[in-house]
């Protein structure tokens, strides 16, 4: 088993996904065995904290201009509790969104997060663990006799953050002692070993998102290159975990068929045997952006290759009233096909979830 991060030493920081260089502690988090012992660990290797009285109200972050803040933020962490425990919808993906941390340490260029999160780019994770395990029971409780499944990534990477909070495989051994319950999570990183001799009973899936190397190479900095993807979704599938992958956001670029063609080539050099199985599913999800989400990553990626022309896209109006833009119908159709037809010619038995 993966060592925890008291156990480290301090040489061992440079093997973590995600090393912070500025804490803030909420002081209720400290009464939490998590908070404790991430606040022992934050002393030990004598990173920067400071105390906070919300985790929702960091105001005092250091930087001179917006894009420096920014950049900060992206590498500060805060330890708070959850206290808000209605769970979020999560369609397409799951019944409901699981909040065990809100934020992510990647810069990939076009993430909603950039939207979503707005002046809140930090990250944030919770140390309230078993209160939001027993809000999800409940969930769990009031949809019987249906299967509840709960995705673990929606406002962030976890796995990215797995080496410091451990919730993840906390989460994981819950649900595998739920008959009615499931566990969905996506990641970028690679950093899964903790969770490889977790008893799962198959009601965790994990899932890798993945690209072309064009885009990986120009919009996805400071995650874990697709090798080592491949390789920790080889780990998951050899420990028995239903696996996934989610190609997201498919972007139409000059040699796109050539890119997703390769990119499907290569997941099926690299995956074992144990990874071709009956249920290895793949989610797609098309490029799109909002007028907000084109000026802030402008801004905060001054010379992204990202293309936004709104002019050359179509716009798609949302379940709560707003729009995004995406492809051309004809563009997108010829993406999900072409996609697909490779998917099924690589995966013959796999199940493509959607295409959104």
């Amino acid at each position: 088993m993966a060592s925890t991060i008291e156990e480290r030493p301090k040489t061992a920081l440079k093997s973590l996904s995600f090393v912070p260089e500025l804490v803030y502690f909420e002081p209720d988090a400290l009464n939490y065995p998590k908070g404790k012992r991430i606040y022992d660990w934050v002393q030990k290797e004598g990173i920067p904290f400071r105390m906070t009285s919300s985790h929702n109200r960091i105001t005092n972050l250091p930087g001179e201009t917006e894009l420096e803040k920014y950049r900060i933020a992206k590498r500060t962490l805060v330890v708070g509790i959850r206290k808000t425990l209605t769970f979020d919808t999560s369609k397409p993906s799951a019944e409901y969104a699981i909040p065990i941390a809100t934020g992510c340490m990647a810069h990939c260029h076009y993430c909603y997060l950039q939207t979503t999160l707005g002046a809140k780019p930090y990250i944030r994770v919770y140390v309230n663990i078993d209160e939001i395990i027993s809000a999800a029971k409940q969930y769990i409780d009031e949809r019987a006799p249906e299967i509840t499944r709960f995705e673990a990534a929606c406002m962030s990477d976890p796995v990215g953050l797995e080496p410091i909070t451990g919730s993840l495989r906390e989460l994981i051994e819950f649900m595998a002692e739920q008959p009615l319950g499931r566990l969905r999570f996506v990641t970028k990183f690679h950093h899964v070993d903790s969770l490889l001799d977790v008893k799962h009973n198959g009601h965790t899936r994990i899932r890798f998102s993945v690209n072309s190397k064009y885009v990986i190479k120009n919009f996805e900095p400071a995650t874990s290159r697709f090798e080592q993807r491949i390789e920790a979704a080889a780990k998951v599938a050899k420990a028995g975990y239903p696996l996934g992958f989610i190609i997201a956001p498919i972007i139409w670029h000059e040699g796109w068929e050539e890119g997703y063609a390769e990119l499907l080539v290569s997941l099926a050099e690299a995956l074992p045997e144990e990874a071709q199985q009956a249920d290895l599913t793949f989610e797609l999800i098309q490029h799109r952006f909002t007028k907000t989400a084109k000026n802030v990553i402008e801004r905060r990626y001054p010379r992204t290759k990202l293309e936004m022309d709104i002019e050359k896209r179509k716009y798609k109006w949302g379940r709560w009233g707003q729009g995004k833009y995406v492809y051309s119908t004809e563009q997108a159709d010829a993406l999900r096909l072409f996609i697909s037809e490779r998917i099924f010619e690589h995966f013959p038995q796999a199940k493509i979830e959607y295409f959104t």
